[in-house]
């Protein structure tokens, strides 16, 4: 089934996209209430709000998802919620992946695992090509739980995580600081006396483990680093368990300062609303690369603005495009869409402007729809 029509004035922008950063899918039928909470970082409809149908983001699954299942436009949401029932989750994955025109996926693998299916059934559903990225915080907490001691740990996690990245597939890992305790990370490595002294006695009343300190995790980030893995890291917009505030790509300059000498991409994620943080970081560091994905279909028919933004600053070899897709199917198809057409509209714009010539905006967009990807993750072409 063809794709959402997206109103680009350049046909360069119709080509197939690396998805730098996404999840898998939840591929079972869902209830209103349930589709609604795998809609966005919200928990779902609200008795003090309304539905989170009542958002930019809700209005695009009906205004261009609606017509991939063959309903009109801006169908109301229980007619579109029964339609996906009637077709089945798996062929709604199958024709909104079709729609992305991704060709390949790099795929976080760590959260949720048990409700997502995994990464060789996203491929296969997408016919597409897909690599993992290791999420540092999970591989820890994995080894702790199998009864490793704070004093073995840190040796125990390093041959691991050296022995994950010489495994095929596995371009990269992933951290969840942001969430566990924001992005002041150290800008040296912590020895492993410290780590081994901050986990101890702080396994959780159950038995099992949840890390959640300053040195612990920035040893992990470190550890990527010092693993010559391309290390990604949450930003910004998410889950309403992090403190905003505290997710400002800003508080990591001390530790990017110290990690560019290495030469590893640093890959910031999201970054809503620090999206001109992050360009300016990607500016003046060679080493970190930004995305503004989650917010493009969040932000849904205005998130041109957030696109335009970002490039006020970030060179094009920096950009790299990422849905964020997660658990929904429709998220993949939405993060294309409008990232292409808000791509198409800024370089357009300029085209007319006379400030860039057509083989210019043509440079960029193959840039960051797939090369800027593709040379940060060392993937193989086709």
């Amino acid at each position: 089934m063809a794709g959402p029509a997206s109103p680009t004035r350049f046909p360069f922008l119709t080509g197939p996209l690396v998805d730098h950063h996404c999840h898998g899918l939840v591929l079972r039928d869902l209830d209103r209430q349930q589709f609604e909470e795998l809609l966005n970082e919200a928990p779902g409809p609200s008795p003090l709000g309304t539905t989170i149908f009542e958002s930019m983001l809700g209005l695009a699954v009906r205004r261009w998802c609606a017509p991939l299942l063959g309903l009109p436009p801006l169908v109301d949401a229980d007619h579109y919620l029964s339609r996906r029932r009637e077709l089945g989750a798996v062929e709604v994955a199958r024709t909104m992946l079709a729609a992305a025109g991704t060709q390949r996926y790099v795929v976080d693998t760590g959260f949720e695992p048990g409700t997502i299916c995994g990464i060789e059934e996203l491929a296969g559903l997408a016919e597409a090509r897909a690599s993992e990225v290791v999420r540092l915080e999970v591989l820890a907490e994995g080894l702790l739980d199998e009864g490793v001691s704070p004093a073995e740990f840190p040796e125990r996690f390093t041959d691991l995580l050296r022995a994950r990245a010489r495994t095929p597939g596995v371009v990269g890992a992933k951290s969840v600081a942001a969430y566990r305790v924001g992005l002041d990370l150290p800008a040296s490595p912590p020895s492993s006396a410290d780590v081994a002294a901050a986990l101890a006695g702080r396994e959780l009343p159950d038995g099992g483990w949840r890390i959640a300190d300053r040195v612990v995790n920035g040893w992990l980030a470190w550890s990527a680093i010092e693993a010559g893995l391309p290390l990604q890291v949450h930003v910004g917009y998410g889950d309403p368990d992090l403190n905003l505030l505290d997710c400002d790509p800003l508080r990591m300059t001390a530790f990017l300062r110290a990690t560019q000498e290495r030469g590893v991409p640093v890959l910031l994620l999201h970054n809503y609303p620090f999206h001109r943080h992050a360009a300016y970081l990607a500016q003046v560091f060679d080493h970190v690369f930004m995305d503004v994905g989650l917010a493009t279909h969040n932000t849904g028919a205005l998130s041109t603005t957030v696109i335009r933004e970002s490039l006020e600053l970030v060179p094009f070899g920096k950009l790299l495009y990422s849905s964020d897709a997660f658990g929904l199917a429709e998220l993949y198809a939405l993060g294309a869409l409008f990232f292409r057409r808000g791509l198409s509209e800024v370089l357009s714009g300029l085209v007319e402007a006379g400030e860039m010539a057509e083989r210019d905006a043509e440079r960029v967009a193959s840039l960051v729809c797939r090369e800027n990807a593709s040379r940060v993750y060392g993937l193989e072409h086709g």
